[in-house]
């Protein structure tokens, strides 16, 4: 009754719900406790039930307006707290409230009903039915799944509530701030989903600050939105300024096993060097690019675009003192390149071809780049063996794993360019025994092609060759 009465005064709700506010804050941290001596853990619950009676009082609108974004993070606070963290004298706590005022059976199950009356308080009625709807308030209450369903509740929220949801940013940004690992998970998922209706030039730096920690974890849910929150950022110019520290954990987050953990560390690399006054370091260029190369090879086209656009943009901005290690990786990727311009995926091979002739151009070498813009992809096969005769048993065996691509395209331009490249290695014993390794990997092919039987026409005729020069010696493999 007492509440009841505080909540339909204006001033005397105004005056108390700050004190309210603060200890349901620091639970289970607050060092008060109650005149009679209880517990301070259920000291911030009490006032969690305190709340939840003055918001059902009419008279108190403007003051829910006035704290609606700290109420709203604050009972959020209570919801994750009470799932993760639950005291015994919590517990007996509770049963004797539960009991009185009929209330649900767990803490978390009330502070969940708590936020829903300050929700439709804040006339935010269609997102408590919405989140109804796809059952994410059950889902809020179980720890594993919480920061799903609150990014969930974000989403819903920001879509018509975009003042308010940055009100409620900032108010986020304190206990982010606090690196409390059991707790912030689900605040760090609430702030990501807030980022792209946020004023980054008022916010940014604090935010940058916390997603470069996070990024960091050990924890891949954490790992994971950092990574998400750093791709909004990295498309401001001035946010993106201030990545370079970042460079290497990126680069060593290319060599992830989540291809989504690798897709948005191409995304933050890409968006940082649209920016025109970012060039690539001569410490970070011959990393980031030796870790593309596998890239090109990945199972998903748009990591695979992503990455072989990026290779393009570290040789255009590469700083000049960087240009010569990155020379011998370069090197490396003109076959990978000259192959994927025969890719299926149209995409993929229209980046294959820009990013060939940008290759071209990095090591001057203008008549390469002359026969990828005039599509005479086979002379530049040609060009590149006889250029470098040396390195021909090494092309021959860069060509090899594309002969068991499931690419047709893909496996008929590497045998063209194992028959172009023959030519170079007569006499060497390297010539037959990769042309063997090119034969023994297409008879594991479940669809024999036409490449099977040019690959074997090949190895026939070097094999009659070589068994005809030794005095018709079988030729052992």
């Amino acid at each position: 009754m007492m509440w009841r009465i505080i909540g339909s005064l204006g001033p005397a709700v105004e005056k108390v719900l700050p004190t309210l506010l603060c200890v349901m804050q620091e639970w289970p941290l607050h060092s008060m406790s109650t005149s009679d001596g209880d517990d301070t853990d259920v000291f911030a619950l009490a006032a969690t039930l305190a709340l939840w009676v003055i918001v059902q009082v009419p008279e108190c609108h403007e003051a829910m307006i006035l704290y609606s974004a700290r109420l709203f993070v604050t009972l959020l606070f209570q919801v994750v707290i009470t799932t993760q963290q639950v005291p015994e004298e919590v517990d007996h706590f509770w049963r004797a409230c539960r009991e009185e005022h009929r209330l649900p059976t767990n803490p978390n199950r009330f502070a969940v009903q708590a936020m829903k009356a300050l929700l439709c308080r804040l006339r935010c009625d269609n997102e408590v039915v919405a989140m109804e709807r796809k059952r994410g308030w059950d889902t809020l209450l179980c720890a594993d799944t919480q920061h799903y369903a609150v990014g969930l509740l974000a989403r819903e929220m920001r879509q018509v509530l975009i003042p308010f949801c940055s009100r409620i940013a900032f108010h986020l940004l304190k206990p982010l701030s606090r690196e409390e690992p059991c707790w912030d998970l689900p605040f760090l998922a609430f702030l990501v989903e807030l980022l792209e209706c946020l004023d980054l030039s008022k916010y940014g730096d604090s935010i940058l600050e916390i997603m470069s920690r996070y990024l960091l974890s050990e924890c891949r849910q954490r790992c994971r939105l950092a990574l998400r929150g750093l791709v909004v950022l990295s498309k401001d110019p001035a946010m993106a300024r201030r990545m370079g520290s970042l460079s290497q954990r990126l680069v060593e987050l290319l060599g992830d096993a989540d291809g989504e953990v690798v897709r948005m560390s191409l995304s933050v690399f890409m968006n940082v060097l649209e920016n025109k006054d970012i060039l690539v370091s001569s410490t970070t260029a011959p990393k980031l690019a030796e870790a593309l190369l596998p890239l090109f090879e990945n199972d998903n086209s748009n990591v695979q675009m992503l990455s072989i656009h990026l290779f393009c943009k570290v040789m255009e901005l590469v700083v000049d003192e960087g240009k010569k290690p990155l020379k011998t990786i370069v090197c490396q990727s003109l076959l990978p390149l000259l192959f994927h311009c025969h890719d299926e995926n149209r995409n993929v091979a229209e980046a294959s071809r820009e990013t060939l002739i940008c290759a071209a151009k990095f090591l001057k070498r203008r008549n390469l780049g002359q026969l990828v813009k005039k599509e005479q992809l086979s002379k530049f096969a040609e060009c590149l063996l006889a250029e470098d005769r040396s390195r021909a048993a090494e092309r021959l065996h860069q060509a090899l794993p594309f002969v068991e691509s499931p690419q047709e395209s893909l496996r008929e331009a590497a045998v063209r360019f194992i028959g172009a490249a023959r030519v170079f290695l007569r006499g060497h014993k390297e010539e037959l025994q990769l042309l063997s390794e090119a034969l023994q990997a297409l008879r594991r092919d479940d669809s024999p092609s036409q490449t099977n039987i040019i690959v074997q026409e090949i190895f026939n005729e070097r094999a009659a060759e070589l068994r005809s020069s030794a005095g018709s010696e079988p030729v052992s493999l």
